[in-house]
């Protein structure tokens, strides 16, 4: 898999999602399989680019290559301005948001409602392979596949992107006006896919490796984007990656790995965002962790009680213990009724 001079060791994706996909969160997913991150938005208003916010989402120390920007915006020039800046900023790959289904965003016609006005969007695409292009940067790009169900434009738009220089293109199966409802579709993609010569990476409802075979199958799709289901569980990377190789499912991974892997997360989490918003942004990541595992949800409950990394750190490290006292592994979720013959076992200390 290849991303202009840029060989990628795999075709398994993190999806660049607002508020998630800091580089503490793609670090551990690439350490999971991952063969590609894309870092969270990064807004074209220059009056932002200094703000404690943005620099978060541009902090890639430490992080392996390629970088990967993802930009959004709704004003041609901007975009390329946002564009230079980054790549000033170390960027090797700019990637134009196109994508994002959030109110906040698309209000301000940004993102996937970009969608809906082409003239504006080719613009957009035309500015930003015009700055990338002379600086050997390649350009990609994340859509959805249309505005609404009337209006599924994804195959003349990805083929204008083509036309104008974007050397990737991702699909999320679903319409802006879907948001995250409904189930992801693929014939849309598998038509993007038959329609152009770049690479077309599938992304949507991709949750465990026998739907990620269903989906290449599908579509015919070149790679795979995995978001929302790897919120908790950055290992299923290497889960899709194992099956589509050999055909054969991976055991769920041992308590002991994953409890220090969220440690490992969390200390890492700290330090980009500091003690006070570290602490309050890591309880999300904690919970998408144990939601599913005996006694989760009252954990979740205590955990918000919980207001330095210290109390936070222990606190995990506690209820993992007593996981592992247990179980070795984490629950196999494919087995219906699991969670509950189990939901009872564990209590955990206040």
């Amino acid at each position: 898999m290849n991303i202009g001079p840029f060989v990628l060791p795999n075709a398994l994706f993190v999806a660049p999602m607002a508020g998630v996909t800091d580089r503490p969160f793609r670090q551990l997913c690439r350490e999971f399989g991952a063969g590609y991150a894309v870092s969270e938005m990064v807004t074209s208003r220059r009056d932002l680019w200094h703000t404690l916010k943005t620099s978060r989402r541009a902090n890639h120390d430490g992080e392996p290559g390629p970088i990967a920007v993802q930009i959004a915006g709704t004003d041609a020039p901007m975009m390329a301005e946002a564009a230079a800046f980054n790549i000033d900023r170390g960027a090797q790959i700019i990637d134009i948001n196109m994508g994002c289904p959030a109110k906040k965003v698309c209000n301000k016609w940004a993102g996937s409602a970009l969608m809906q006005d082409e003239p504006l969007a080719r613009q957009i695409i035309e500015a930003v392979v015009a700055v990338c292009t002379p600086r050997g940067v390649p350009v990609t790009l994340k859509m959805r596949t249309g505005w609404c169900q009337a209006e599924k434009n994804a195959v003349r738009l990805a083929r204008a992107a083509e036309s104008a220089g974007v050397q990737m293109l991702t699909v999320h199966g679903r319409t802006r006006e879907q948001g995250y409802k409904g189930a992801a579709e693929y014939d849309t993609i598998a038509a993007v896919k038959a329609g152009l010569r770049i690479p077309v990476v599938a992304n949507g409802d991709i949750d465990s490796p026998c739907k990620a075979r269903e989906v290449l199958t599908a579509t015919g799709a070149d790679a795979l984007m995995i978001g929302r289901a790897a919120q908790g569980r950055p290992w299923i990377f290497r889960e899709i990656g194992h099956f589509l190789a050999t055909g054969e499912l991976l055991a769920p991974p041992l308590v002991a790995e994953v409890r220090r892997a969220l440690l490992a997360h969390l200390q890492d989490h700290y330090a980009l965002y500091g003690e006070y918003t570290g602490v309050r942004s890591a309880r999300k990541h904690i919970g998408w962790y144990v939601r599913d595992l005996p006694g989760g949800e009252a954990f979740r409950a205590r955990m918000l009680r919980l207001e330095d990394s210290a109390q936070q750190l222990f606190a995990v490290a506690s209820y993992f213990d007593a996981l592992g006292a247990t179980l070795d592994r984490l629950p196999d979720m494919r087995n219906a009724g699991w969670l509950d013959r189990q939901n009872d076992l564990l209590e955990i200390a206040e």
